[in-house]
């Protein structure tokens, strides 16, 4: 399992996922789901996958073959929208094909979903959820992030906080308070996680930072959340049907 979020904000964009894909007793592995794929000046696109790894490794290998064509690199495209309609063309036809190659392992979940945002040059920032059918829902005013994955234990801070508005600063913050609300209750999600942000019409990421166990900013932010929720929890009144 995994968990990723992408946000559209006035700034710009904002992604992070975890790298967690399986959990046991006695088996973990990790694999960074984040893959970027940019042209300094003309455009960038960020990608995030959860699903089947085998499914997301051999879509992304597909569209970083389409980013490498002399003749239209994929940050050329006229819009992001192209680009969302290439990964979900992609993400149907391997589907297709697994299922069609390998009918005895009908049993297994060959789907994915992808989270692609970015900004190619003269259109603003985009993010699209694309789904394993291949279709996909564009991020607006009134949603401005996605998640994938493990999402329920996270969403709640996010609708209560992120607003196209606010900072990129706060955005990222509200993001791994999420994280850590997931981490905490799935142990099927879990560090590192990898975070990239992209302001407005820079055309590359601006910053890209992963997050580990010794990471002291998100191990601090961890311990003020937990304590601020216990802190508020105790002040609120009982009820007063009891006495």
């Amino acid at each position: 399992m995994t968990y990723c979020v992408g946000m559209v904000l006035d700034e710009g964009l904002v992604f992070a996922s975890d790298s967690r894909t399986n959990a046991g007793v006695d088996h973990v592995s990790t694999f960074c789901k984040m893959t970027v794929i940019e042209t300094p000046g003309q455009g960038v696109i960020v990608m995030l996958n959860s699903g089947n790894l085998a499914t997301t490794q051999q879509v992304v290998s597909r569209i970083k073959q389409h980013a490498l064509d002399a003749e239209k690199p994929l940050t050329a495209h006229a819009s992001m929208f192209a680009v969302a309609e290439l990964v979900g063309r992609e993400l149907r036809k391997t589907i297709h094909i697994t299922k069609n190659e390998a009918p005895e392992q009908s049993d297994v979940d060959f789907t994915a979903t992808f989270l692609v945002g970015g900004q190619v040059n003269g259109e603003a920032p985009r993010l699209f959820m694309v789904y394993p059918q291949g279709n996909f829902i564009e991020s607006t005013v009134d949603t401005p992030f996605f998640q994938i994955g493990e999402s329920k234990y996270g969403k709640p801070i996010l609708d209560r906080v992120i607003q196209p508005g606010i900072s990129m600063s706060q955005a990222i913050k509200c993001a791994l308070v999420s994280f850590d609300s997931t981490i905490k209750s799935n142990l099927s999600v879990g560090l590192p996680i990898d975070v990239a942000i992209i302001k407005t019409n820079d055309l590359q990421v601006t910053k890209r930072h992963r997050i580990d166990s010794e990471d002291t900013y998100f191990r601090d932010l961890r311990s003020s959340w937990s304590q601020g929720l216990r802190q508020v929890f105790g002040q609120l009144p009982d009820p007063h049907w009891l006495k």
